[in-house]
């Protein structure tokens, strides 16, 4: 059966996500890592577009890449000048990419209200800058913008362009779903009235404006498409576009298609999360196959069906995409979760035993008194360690100090100080930040880098503060949860007090021995 080829778009396509902007590097290191997960193309960006596309390209054609091709990505020429004319197929040449793929108007309503031009001169202008590529020895791969929108209003037209594409030469063409609203069903019926038409490899750039950005490849793929566009994490304008981490955890697990190697499908969520950290865009917990919840389970009906059979509550062994399972402790899971977390410390507890009961009357108490450990897995983890007595901290406070304060001109600005020690060595430092907890924080890791320098791969993603009883008002007790994540995963601690600072540093100081400790299991 024929591979589907991934063409990766995240460093263009993801890119235009709204609060996205990865550096020149940022670029180099995701190109690195989807090389690494054997991605057959990555298209780096529009060279002549802006100054850090351009350093790009300069830099990734002077190195040798084990998987990926680099495609550089601009438009057809402009109307009514011939192709070696066109400063964006120059730019385009110059870069020297051995793939260009470049994108032309499949929708005659772009044709002659966008391009203001003519519908014969658009077929020129898709066939003569195809051929002008191959002229220069470019594989070229051809994207139909808006094709399905242009398909449904007027198939006569839409099947014109990429006929047009076809005869001037294109390696693939590229049906594209541009503003994301076509259905499964119509992607599937429109690619299997047109494949008699077109004999190059067809592909599919699916938008996910409706939610069927994944869908819509994999229905274009069951219909015939051999090559799939997308970003990672499914980033993109608007809603973005179609995930490829779920697009290959489907063919590597439900059609049973090549696209990666398959050694590498185990990579799939260490190089989401690396993706997700170079870009500080955070992944949805429930995202398929890579997300944090993917394959946690709460409910003790659940969790005891699992024990006796996994098939029972999940689609695939989480192993396969490198995720892993969780057992989520609440009031639903009982004894049940301190028992499995405990077997994965190398302790065998009974669930009958007096030590489970005290574990969890213990942690029936911390729930008492305000925490929420099922949203806090790590420092769930860390608590039953420490009951158990199988853990020893990696650092010992001495004390801190937080000072806020209000400058004459508006400014507030937080300082901290700290001391601690490490292995016998006390380490004191001050530093200011936006707020108390941000202060600390950067306190805290510069006194511990200097023993544990890969402190400097995490940052903290969210911070929520709840409030548990409104009724003691400034003087309740509050709940503090902390986000945080590296380049292979995330994590969430908790810490509870009536002082939000000091609520803080215990979920703070979770999130830091956690990383530790996680990152000491695995040498």
């Amino acid at each position: 059966m024929t591979r589907i080829t991934i063409y990766d778009t995240t460093l263009r396509d993801g890119s235009q996500t709204e609060g996205i902007a990865f550096s020149v590097n940022d670029k180099i290191k995701i190109t690195e890592k989807l090389d690494q997960l054997g991605v057959h193309y990555i298209e780096g960006g529009w060279p002549g577009s802006n100054p850090k596309d351009k350093e790009y390209f300069q830099r990734v054609v002077k190195r040798p890449w084990k998987h990926a091709v680099i495609a550089a990505f601009g438009s057809t020429r402009r109307a009514n000048i011939s192709a070696p004319e066109d400063k964006n197929l120059l730019t385009l040449i110059d870069s020297k990419t051995p793939a260009v793929t470049i994108f032309g108007k499949s929708w005659d309503l772009h044709v002659t209200d966008i391009l203001k031009t003519t519908l014969d001169e658009n077929l020129r202008m898709i066939a003569e800058s195809i051929a002008f590529l191959k002229k220069h020895k470019k594989e070229a791969i051809y994207d139909a913008e808006h094709f399905f929108d242009g398909y449904k209003r007027n198939p006569v037209y839409a099947l014109k362009t990429i006929v047009a594409a076809k005869e001037a030469g294109a390696d693939c063409i590229v049906l594209c779903d541009t503003n994301g609203g076509t259905l499964p069903r119509e992607v599937q019926e429109i690619i299997l009235k047109i494949k008699k038409d077109i004999q190059q490899p067809l592909g599919i750039h699916a938008h996910n404006d409706l939610g069927m950005g994944v869908a819509n490849s994999i229905a274009a793929i069951e219909a015939g498409c051999v090559h799939v566009q997308g970003t990672f994490n499914g980033l993109g304008e608007r809603c973005g576009n179609a995930d490829l981490c779920t697009i290959i955890g489907i063919l590597a697990t439900k059609l049973n298609r090549s696209s990666i190697p398959d050694k590498n499908v185990c990579k799939l969520k260490e190089t989401s999360y690396c993706i997700s950290e170079i870009g500080n865009h955070r992944l949805p917990d429930n995202a398929a196959f890579i997300g944090h919840s993917a394959f946690a389970h709460k409910g003790g009906v659940h969790i005891d069906a699992m024990l006796k059979n996994p098939l029972a509550y999940e689609h695939i062994d989480p192993g396969r995409v490198g995720n892993h399972r969780r057992f989520i402790t609440s009031e639903l899971a009982g004894k049940m979760p301190i028992v499995l977390k405990a077997k994965q410390m190398d302790v065998h507890l009974d669930k009958k035993s007096p030590e489970a009961s005290r574990l969890l009357k213990a942690l029936q108490d911390k729930e008492h008194s305000g925490y929420q450990f099922e949203a806090a897995d790590a420092s769930f983890e860390l608590f039953l360690k420490r009951l158990l007595k199988k853990y020893k901290p990696f650092f010992k406070l001495e004390g801190f100090r937080t000072a806020s304060e209000r400058r004459f001109d508006g400014r507030v600005f937080a300082e901290a100080s700290i001391r601690v020690n490490v292995n016998g060595e006390d380490r004191y430092h001050a530093c200011e930040g936006g707020g108390p907890v941000e202060a600390l924080d950067k306190a805290l890791r510069q006194a511990l880098t200097k023993f544990y320098p890969q402190l400097n791969e995490m940052h903290l993603t969210d911070y929520k503060v709840r409030v548990l009883d409104t009724k003691e008002g400034t003087a309740a007790k509050v709940r503090v949860l902390i986000e945080s994540q590296d380049n292979t995963d995330s994590w969430t601690t908790v810490g509870v007090h009536e002082n939000i600072i000091e609520a803080s540093w215990e979920a703070l100081t979770d999130s830091i021995e956690y990383k530790l400790f996680k990152d000491q299991k695995k040498h």
